[in-house]
């Protein structure tokens, strides 16, 4: 399999922030092409550890080429919301875990994978093409309730129910099955464009999200994080999108300020039991490097470390 041209994002300050111990175990919870993973290994010695997880097989099947050699590396065909299973003989002890968020500039360009409204495809949108609904089952079947919601929620659009409306109209006369035309009917439902963005932008993220559990998979792999993490392992999420950014910001300081108590109980703060302490500030791709990769514009970077000693059941 060729390599894709694929940058990766904020590659140097991930892996900076990423990897405190050379001989440690690491998860790169989304694999892509390699780019953070490849990064990774470069500064782990010969007693370090890289586990590479992607839903997509395409990425796995590349994973196990490009790394074929390296006995340091080993992936795993599935989502970073079961990574635990993936890594269950490394519970408490994992270094380090990387989440590098959102769809991969291979899976844009591949017109066939659907996720483009600016390319001819079959509407498909899955980044495991071996299970689930397509975003054309799923667009052609659902109520045109649930099409808004989805719109409003997970794409944050404004025109969610004149959208949604316009789709379940159209469908009645012919199906969804490509890219395109889903792309010009959602155009023409909207009465104001965004200077700079396509007018579909918002509802092919939507359907994306949606059809991928992107969002539910993000929760879960946080939760997880706290299971597999050693004392001082840090926990590194690059998003690309508000919904995300909030979602990782909430738990991050939800865990920092430790479980809710009744007002006015005798607990010395000393007490508390914090599982996290976020690490400097949020970080975001400098001009040169969003001048030579658009997507990195809207690039935002979280770092946590995990706190106490116990090791979680």
């Amino acid at each position: 399999m060729s390599q894709e041209l694929h940058r990766s994002v904020l590659l140097r300050e991930a892996v900076d922030a990423l990897v405190t111990d050379p001989g440690g175990f690491y998860i790169d919870g989304t694999f892509g092409r390699g780019g953070h993973s490849a990064a990774i290994l470069r500064r782990l010695n010969s007693g370090g550890r890289l586990l590479g997880i992607d839903k997509d097989p395409q990425a796995v099947a590349y994973a196990g080429e490009r790394f074929a050699d390296d006995r340091r590396f080993s992936i795993w065909h599935g989502s970073f919301a079961t990574m635990d299973e993936a890594a269950e003989e490394h519970r408490g002890e994992v270094s380090g875990i990387l989440l590098d968020l959102g769809v991969s500039s291979p899976q844009l360009d591949q017109a066939e994978r659907g996720f483009s409204f600016m390319q001819d495809g079959p509407l498909d949108m899955r980044m495991d093409t071996s299970r689930g609904i397509s975003a054309a089952e799923w667009v052609n079947s659902e109520s045109e309730a649930e099409l808004a919601r989805v719109f409003r929620e997970y794409g944050e659009e404004r025109f969610a129910r004149r959208m949604a409306a316009a789709i379940v109209r159209r469908r009645t006369e012919k199906p969804f099955r490509r890219t395109l035309d889903l792309a010009e009917v959602v155009k023409a439902a909207n009465p104001a464009w965004e200077k700079g963005k396509h007018p579909a932008t918002r509802v092919f993220q939507a359907i994306r999200i949606h059809i991928n559990g992107e969002l539910e998979d993000l929760e879960q792999a946080l939760e997880k994080s706290l299971q597999l993490l050693a004392p001082g392992g840090r926990l590194v999420v690059i998003s690309f999108h508000s919904l995300e950014d909030r979602l990782v910001k909430r738990f991050i300081r939800d865990q920092e300020r430790g479980p809710k108590l009744p007002r006015g109980l005798p607990v010395m703060d000393s007490q508390i039991a914090r599982k996290l302490r976020s690490v400097g500030k949020v970080v975001r791709a400098e001009a040169g490097e969003v001048d030579e990769n658009l997507r990195s514009r809207s690039a935002v970077m979280r770092v946590a470390e995990r706190l106490g000693g116990e090791k979680l059941p």
